[in-house]
């Protein structure tokens, strides 16, 4: 992986909390909208790591494709992976 692993790391970290956190709330019945605005945060932390992930494989993988076709193979990747996190 191209992208600062003890930074992802970090957020991944995070994220778990967060989510455990989210579990501890919803096992306290607590306001849905509070969860839910707790579940939009967890995800959007989710979503900068995976744009920080996507980046650097852009910046490293994606450059460092010697041929033609590797370089070809490694955007219609990208491509399909744009796909699935834009539906």
């Amino acid at each position: 992986m191209m992208a600062d692993e003890k930074k992802i790391a970090r957020m991944l970290k995070t994220a778990r909390g967060q989510i455990d956190g989210i579990l501890k709330m919803v096992e306290e019945d607590r306001y849905c909208v509070d969860i839910s605005q707790q579940v939009m945060a967890t995800e959007a932390l989710l979503n900068r790591v995976n744009r920080e992930i996507l980046a650097a494989h852009l910046r490293g993988c994606v450059q460092q494709a010697v041929t033609a076709e590797e370089r070809e193979a490694k955007v219609e990747e990208m491509v399909s992976t744009l796909d699935k996190i834009l539906k």
